[in-house]
């Protein structure tokens, strides 16, 4: 759609695709160069606004990328439920939670900004929303996570939002900045202290859903 055609639209329908060419532009930057890169300007002149124009539709650049984490974690729910569905056990259920969250590289980009940027400079409605959609999707999915280990429904769900926390805070260490990945190829010793993402993911939730019952009683 042409900058006029974004100026002159008004149904409900195109002001629906304006949003959407906002979220989709906003994506395409965030994977090319990520999500702490990407101003609200790099947005508007990738979609083809102003500005001003583009704070019609959200209130803010943390906005827009609050929405796209909501869309991340609505699908990586989708994923995870259905890997938990097949079945296999505690470890299968652990390597599926960690695999379906990692094969999401967007979402663990969002995930470590979150509580940092993304939950700063927004309206109260639009946090409101988004932390109720996450608070569903964190009891859905640990429905799902007790239904496929011994956990309870609510370790599962403690299950799910250490699994979230966890991979935001893995994943810049095990994806470093040139210099760091410079100083880790030139110093052995110094890349122990480079985590990669699955296995010390799946290892963490491991740990925790092997200790999360002994906790019962307290």
């Amino acid at each position: 759609m042409t900058r006029s055609a974004f100026l002159r639209a008004r149904r409900p329908e195109h002001k629906q695709q304006r949003r959407e060419a906002i979220l989709a532009a906003a994506r395409e930057l965030a994977r090319a160069s990520g999500v702490g890169n990407v101003s609200l300007g790099a947005v508007a002149e990738s979609v083809g606004l102003a500005k001003s124009n583009i704070v019609r539709y959200f209130g803010s650049r943390e906005e827009i990328y609050l929405e796209l984490l909501t869309e991340e974690w609505r699908q990586w729910a989708a994923d995870a439920a259905a890997r938990l569905r097949a079945g296999g056990g505690p470890a299968e259920a652990m390597t599926a939670l960690a695999e379906t969250i990692v094969a999401r590289p967007l979402f663990c980009d969002l995930l470590s900004h979150a509580a940092t940027s993304l939950e700063h400079n927004v309206s109260v409605p639009v946090a409101r929303a988004f932390k109720h959609t996450v608070h569903d999707l964190i009891a859905e999915m640990g429905a799902e996570v007790a239904g496929a280990t011994e956990l309870t429904q609510r370790e599962g769900g403690e299950l799910v939002a250490a699994a979230s926390g966890l991979a935001g805070m893995l994943y810049p260490a095990a994806n470093p900045p040139p210099a760091l990945a410079q100083v880790y190829a030139e110093d052995p010793e110094l890349a122990a202290a480079c985590p990669v993402l699955l296995p010390t993911l799946v290892r963490a939730l491991s740990a925790l859903a092997a200790g999360l019952p002994t906790l019962r009683e307290r």
